[in-house]
């Protein structure tokens, strides 16, 4: 007994010094997170869904805010609704796939502001349905928006970011980007390759102040499936894109995905990947590929099989049905709503 109490009393300053240490490495990092009050922060996509939501979080931080995207409606309604919140901000119509239209915006911003300290690719855009249904465009679609488009402004913004020796570089990706998901192609090819290129760009200005963030989100409640196109059947497609998007358990909240996303900017993590089911996905993907495999080829005996009309793309909101919008979807129709969705637009964000 005495020897029970005598090891009790000798990991006792053990644990104090622990908890010591904790506290000290919590308040170092408080000092050293980056601050997002009085930074310029420029948001492609900014205008609907995750963008806006990121606009609205790093706006109430004090961050003056530069939002973009190829519809000048919803630019229009995102810059006035982030004004009326008390946020400074500039609205851009470009296309982020035309390098030219990216740079001549990189000089309009650098005459406004002389620079940038924190650059969020977010724009992107999402193709659904079986791959004997994707054409040629559908993979330069996604290939344009969802890499070129990152390309593109980071390619603008970075040589100002090395001159300074400081900024942020935030790349949206996909759970698309580390697992091929069926009825995705498209997307998740073109993700695969947004995850690369920024992975490997942390690493080579890693040492220039630069810290590189990529954000690797599953199934988010942006209200976007009714921007997204579809292919094939494409309002069984809708169905089920539209059902999984809304669901609590398999999606997470713009809201929460907002806060995570900002939280990562302000400490330069290296990667940030939600929810549960997409860190689920993406270990066993890495653990186990072949059965990893063998699921995601059970999932695709359950989606829907091709046979739409040749050549024919519906937008979401053109491939409404009986199920989708239905109670199912009520969480998701809400943020579509709340996250300035409701008026289609070739995709400026996911």
């Amino acid at each position: 007994m005495r020897w029970v109490h005598k090891r009790r009393w000798a990991a006792a300053p053990l644990m104090a010094a622990a908890g010591v240490s904790l506290l000290a490495a919590r308040r170092i990092r408080k000092r050293t997170e980056y601050k997002l009050f009085g930074k310029t922060v420029l948001i492609t996509g900014g205008s609907r869904g995750l963008g806006l939501a990121l606009a609205r979080k790093m706006g109430a931080q004090g961050a003056r805010l530069i939002i973009c995207g190829r519809d000048s409606g919803s630019l229009e309604r995102a810059a006035v609704s982030l004004a009326q919140a008390g946020a400074e901000v500039l609205a851009i119509p470009v296309d982020i796939t035309d390098a030219r239209a990216v740079d001549e915006m990189a000089e309009a911003v650098r005459h406004r502001f002389g620079h940038i300290d924190v650059l969020v690719n977010n724009a992107g855009v999402i193709g659904v349905g079986p791959a004997a249904e994707m054409s040629l465009a559908d993979y330069e679609e996604a290939m344009n928006t969802n890499f070129w488009g990152m390309l593109y402004p980071t390619l603008s913004f970075l040589p100002g970011m090395r001159a300074r020796q400081s900024g942020r570089i935030v790349n949206i990706t996909s759970i698309g980007g580390k697992l091929g998901i069926p009825h995705l192609l498209p997307y998740s090819a073109s993700k695969f390759a947004a995850v690369g290129f920024s992975q490997g760009l942390r690493a080579e200005v890693a040492a220039e102040g630069i810290k590189v963030v990529t954000v690797v989100p599953g199934l988010m409640r942006t209200g976007s499936p009714r921007n997204a196109i579809f292919r094939g059947q494409h309002r069984s497609e809708y169905a089920w894109f539209s059902i999984s998007d809304a669901l609590p358990g398999l999606s997470i909240s713009a809201e929460r995905a907002a806060r995570r996303i900002v939280e990562a900017c302000r400490r330069g993590d290296a990667e940030v990947l939600f929810p549960m089911t997409a860190r689920v996905a993406a270990v066993a993907n890495a653990v186990m590929p072949g059965i990893t495999a063998n699921l995601l080829g059970a999932v695709n005996r359950l989606l829907p099989d091709a046979g739409g009309r040749p050549n024919d793309r519906r937008s979401g909101a053109e491939s409404q049905s009986w199920l989708s919008p239905s109670w199912l979807t009520r969480l998701g129709d809400r943020a579509a709503h709340k996250y300035n969705q409701m008026a289609p637009a070739r995709g400026d964000t996911i």
